[in-house]
């Protein structure tokens, strides 16, 4: 293939083969990297959550059956999205899910420690989300399941009388790219998600 793009080139276009190399290798990076995060389905609660992924503000408990000196309750993921977990050290959580973190603390426990760890992981506290804009008290607030943008305006005191309803917006702190996506008030809402109320000038 590359003799074939050379040959393509003649002597005098080198400079384009390896730019073709150079967009092929990073469509190749590209595509390597991809993340399933990729084709979420933010409408779907169920979905969401059930490949939730950890970070700073999480609060999690960790239960080893039969091992109680080995359990924590509710431990707090650092900013650097670790936890501390006796024999393992500072173990990382950032981006895993609750079935990802259960099989690496598995996985460090049979490493000399244990024959056959039995792990749960469980989520005791979301990370906040996060309303601003024409609403009584803007700010971050405590996420819970079921959460959608009118509950989110209730939790943050209800909108104010210039409201637009029509000018909500959302950044998902999932999606691919920070971009604003026009909302309704019972669009769904996730741990780490920002909403914006604009004024209605009308």
């Amino acid at each position: 293939m590359v003799g074939r793009i050379f040959a393509f080139a003649g002597g005098g276009g080198w400079r384009l083969a390896v730019a073709l190399l150079a967009m092929g290798f990073m469509a190749f990076c590209h595509a390597a990297d991809s993340s399933p995060n990729d084709s979420v389905n933010f409408q779907d609660p169920a979905s969401v959550l059930s490949k939730y992924e950890l970070a700073a503000g999480d609060v999690i408990t960790i239960r080893v059956f039969g091992e109680d000196d080995l359990s924590r309750d509710k431990i707090r993921l650092s900013d650097a999205g670790t936890i501390p977990y006796p024999a393992l050290g500072e173990i990382r959580a950032l981006g895993l899910t609750i079935g990802e973190l259960e099989r690496r603390i598995t996985a460090g426990l049979k490493n000399g420690y244990l024959v056959n760890p039995r792990v749960s992981v469980q989520i005791e506290e979301y990370r906040p989300f996060y309303i601003n804009g024409m609403v009584d008290k803007p700010g971050g607030y405590p996420y819970q399941p079921g959460l959608t943008v009118l509950k989110a305006s209730s939790l943050a005191g209800g909108f104010k009388e210039r409201a637009s309803f029509s000018k909500i917006t959302i950044i998902r702190e999932r999606a691919p790219s920070a971009t604003r996506e026009k909302a309704t008030l019972n669009t769904p809402v996730y741990p780490g998600d920002t909403i914006f109320v604009d004024e209605s000038f009308f």
